[in-house]
Parts: C-alpha cells; structure tokens; sequence
C-alpha cells in the first residue's frame, strides 16, 4: 500500500512531467522513416541527431507517463514495440553495439560518433525495463538485442578493462580504467548468456580514495562531475549491497554528492552561483557550450573546468542520495528564479557570474532522463503518492 504524502511532492510531480513531456514532443514518430521512436540528443540544435543513450532513458518515460496517466498502456506499448524494431532492423549495430549519435529519421551514423560501449549500456537498462514492464514480444525483443551483445569484442585482452570507444576508421581507443559511471558494464557483461566476462573485469577497475572534509574514503570519479555517481543508480538498485571487498557503492554515492554539494558551499565567494541551494555539479550545458563540471575529490584541475555553472539535474539526480537537500534546493530555486524554468522543467545549466541570470537555452535528452528516472526512483522506494495539483 502507497503511503499518501503531499510535502515536496507537487514540485516533483512538476519536473517529472517536464522531463516527459522532453522525451514525448523530441521524439520521431513518423512510421513512414527508418528512425521511428529516435529521441534527440539536445532540444534546440542539431534537431537531426538523436542518441542513443536519449532511448534508453526515453523508455524509462514510457513507464512513468502510463503509471502517471500521462500516456495510454496502449500507445507506450505501441511504441517501445516499434522502437526496438527500429533497433533490430533499421540502425546499423557491430557486435551489438549502437553509435553514439544516428539521424533521428534516416538511423544512419551521424558525425563519424564511435560505437559506444555506455550509451549502448543504457539503451539496453531502458529496454530491458520496458521489457520486464511489458512483457511478451517487447520482453522476447529486449533480450535478444541483449544477448546478441559480444562483450568480450570491447574488452583489452592486455589491461582486462573495456575500452571506451571504437571507430570503423581508426579502431579502438580510451580505457574504463577507473570508478565511473559505468558500473552498468560490468553486471550487463557478466550477466550475459551468450557473450559473458569473467567478473575479474570489475577487479581490474582502478577504485581511488579519497576524502573530502567530513566525508571519508569515497571511492571517486575522474572529472568529480555527478552524473558518474548517478548513471547505473537509475537502473540498478545498489543500496543495501556490498561487494566481496565491502564496497557500497550507494553510501559511495551518498559521500560523493555530500561533497559535491561541500565543495559548492566553500566556493561561493569563489563563484556567485554556488550556495547551499545552488549545487550539483555535472555535464550540462554553460555560458561556454557542453562541459563536464565537477567538484572535488577528482583528478582534474577544477580552475580550469569550472566556471560558476550548476545544473540543476545534478541535484535532481541524486534525490535518492541526499533527499533533503535536493528538494531544499528544487524548491528555492523554483520559488527564486523562475527563469530557470521552462517547458520541460529546470533548465539544463545555470550561471549568475556576470551579474545576471544566464540560462541554457536547450535541454539534453540523458540529463532530463537522470531527473526523470530519479524522481520516480525516489517516490516509489518511499511509497509515496503524488499530490493532485489543484
């Protein structure tokens, strides 16, 4: 039984059905082109590239919009169906594996992008969600596409780590060398049927310590940017477990974003931006494009990447880590700023260094799905209802 709660949830319910709506009106839905149920990669520019990763999360908004109404069973069924048609047969794939970015009507290869081992991680999470949400055919079409996956291809022989990136013209390159978001890979590889990985492949991830002020021994990423402590919590629910070593990785995460939100705090002279209800630092757009900003513990100098912009999804995306916090945040920012607002809910960046409210103008498809799928994350583990808006 659903325990009935109003406090912080009209707000929620608000930037849910933002993050929807983006995954709902950036999609291709024209059956007469070879790239039906293609989501966008970013809003505003590029109109033509979709990416992968945007699909993944864009089944996660199937589910959501039938549990919340906003969508028929019928229609989400219809189009994840089709969706994982267009996989099947329309989108070039090696091994399994998808491109990064593909022609939201066409399918085809977009920008020379590499066949990339993580946005094909998170577009089979989001397809074998639909699949257990619907079953049958979506189910039977969800697994192949997953066990037809050759892990072991991406895999250095000599290092016993995933690469990060393959082209057709200059082969593979980059390594999963250390913590990062890709905890995914390693249960999606193992886990196989027809293409498994010895398990040592987790072993031979690099896992660095290091503290930050009250927050002790977190095991870090290497730009210090939230989305590498979100990305697999979307899918896979950690909290409780630990590995052979004693390792948690959800009090890893809770640490982390604690310190995320620190770091922002001991910077706020530094940077205008940075509060305590203005924190999150991760990939999102700025006044100066896409960048991967961070906090520490990382190996980057933070000088030279930060420059005063937050997202507000790096906060969002980590309500199940630090609930209080990232609904204390939402609702000052909500009630503050209402440039931060538009269609599909919080914008993507923010910066008030120049002495005014400098917003992006575009939204990107993963970091509205990390928003999207950690809200609902976070409302059924606490058994919560949404309150009716009146």
């Amino acid at each position: 039984m659903r325990i009935f709660k109003c406090k912080g949830t009209k707000l929620l319910k608000k930037e849910l059905k933002g993050c929807f709506n983006f995954f709902n009106k950036e999609i291709n839905l024209d059956k007469q082109t070879n790239g039906y149920g293609l989501i966008r990669d970013k809003s505003l520019y590029h109109k033509e590239i979709a990416s992968t990763a945007s699909v993944g999360y864009g089944f996660a908004a199937l589910i959501v919009g039938v549990e919340h109404k906003w969508i028929s069973y019928e229609e989400a069924y219809k189009r994840a169906n089709k969706t994982l048609d267009t996989f099947l047969y329309e989108i070039e794939n090696i091994h399994g594996f998808f491109y990064h970015f593909v022609n939201i009507r066409t399918a085809k290869r977009e920008w020379n992008s590499e066949l990339s081992i993580i946005d094909t991680a998170i577009f089979i999470c989001g397809a074998l969600t639909i699949g257990e949400y619907f079953g049958g055919e979506i189910k039977q079409k969800a697994d192949y596409l997953y066990n037809r996956i050759d892990w072991e291809w991406y895999r250095n022989k000599q290092t016993n780590q995933f690469y990060m990136g393959y082209t057709k013209e200059n082969g593979f390159w980059g390594k999963w060398d250390m913590y990062g978001e890709q905890l995914m890979l390693y249960i999606l590889s193992v886990a196989s049927n027809n293409y498994p990985v010895n398990p040592s492949i987790y072993d031979d991830c690099e896992k660095r310590k290091q503290d930050y002020k009250q927050e002790k021994d977190i095991i870090y990423t290497y730009c210090g940017t939230l989305f590498t402590y979100q990305f697999s919590h979307a899918w896979i629910d950690f909290k409780g477990l630990q590995d052979k070593n004693g390792i948690d990785w959800f009090k890893n995460s809770v640490k982390a974003t604690k310190a995320n939100r620190q770091y922002c705090i001991d910077n706020k002279e530094h940077f205008k931006t940075y509060g305590e209800n203005s924190w999150g630092l991760t990939a999102c757009i700025g006044p100066n494009g896409y960048k991967s900003y961070g906090a520490k513990p990382c190996l980057v100098d933070l000088e030279l990447e930060n420059d005063g912009t937050v997202a507000p999804c790096g906060s969002i995306g980590s309500i199940i880590f630090t609930e209080k916090e990232t609904i204390q945040m939402m609702e000052y920012l909500y009630q503050t700023y209402p440039k931060l607002w538009s269609k599909y809910g919080f914008v993507d960046g923010y910066n008030f260094e120049n002495g005014e409210v400098w917003t992006s103008k575009e939204y990107i498809g993963i970091d509205k799905g990390i928003s999207l799928s950690m809200i609902e994350n976070y409302l059924n583990r606490n058994n919560m209802e949404i309150c009716n808006e009146k």
